[in-house]
């Protein structure tokens, strides 16, 4: 039975679709909510300001959606090629009241693959080439480890210069320039 509800964000919500060797980084769908609201229920989103209720979950998954339609960019929902399951959302994003535009990333499944690397590289590559940045950061909670581990792989600095206007301990993490990111 259908609850007469219908998507007026284009497919894709008008994302290019980017892809990478195992993975496929989509624009997001209706249907990528059920792995982002399972992610936002469980600890491993506390560092992403969960654990969240479906309610505040819909409200970020929405809030993304928002984002690309006001801004013409955003998160991207990650897939590993072949699947068509939303395993994570990556990409760039610039709220209002940050300092500089960030690639953020939340991997809702498949961790010790890879998969977060090789889409916030791609992502990144990206924002640099496409849409023309030229600075990123990433927020990272400061007990984040693993996250800090992947911003060094990717060749970021921590920036404690960088204000952030989150209420938790948060530093940021500098990208490389693009002249270095993309040689």
């Amino acid at each position: 039975m259908s609850d007469g509800r219908t998507s007026a964000v284009p497919p894709e919500a008008g994302l290019p679709t980017l892809e990478t060797e195992r993975l496929i980084l989509r624009g997001p769908r209706p249907e990528d909510f059920g792995p982002m609201r399972d992610f936002f229920a469980s600890d491993r989103s506390r560092f992403v300001g969960g654990p969240r209720s479906e309610l505040d979950a819909w409200r970020s998954f929405a809030s993304r959606w928002g984002h690309i339609a006001i801004n013409g960019f955003g998160v991207f929902s990650v897939t590993v090629k072949g699947s068509d399951t939303c395993i994570g959302q990556i990409g760039p994003i610039f709220m209002p009241g940050w300092a500089e535009p960030e690639i953020g990333w939340s991997l809702f499944s498949g961790e010790g693959h890879g998969y977060a690397f090789e889409a916030a590289m791609a992502a990144r590559d990206h924002a640099y080439r496409d849409l023309g940045w030229t600075t990123a950061i990433s927020y990272i909670d400061v007990e984040n480890a693993r996250s800090q581990a992947l911003a060094r792989r990717m060749g970021c600095v921590e920036d404690p210069s960088v204000p952030h206007p989150f209420d938790k301990d948060v530093c940021a993490w500098r990208h490389p320039a693009p002249s270095e990111a993309m040689s």
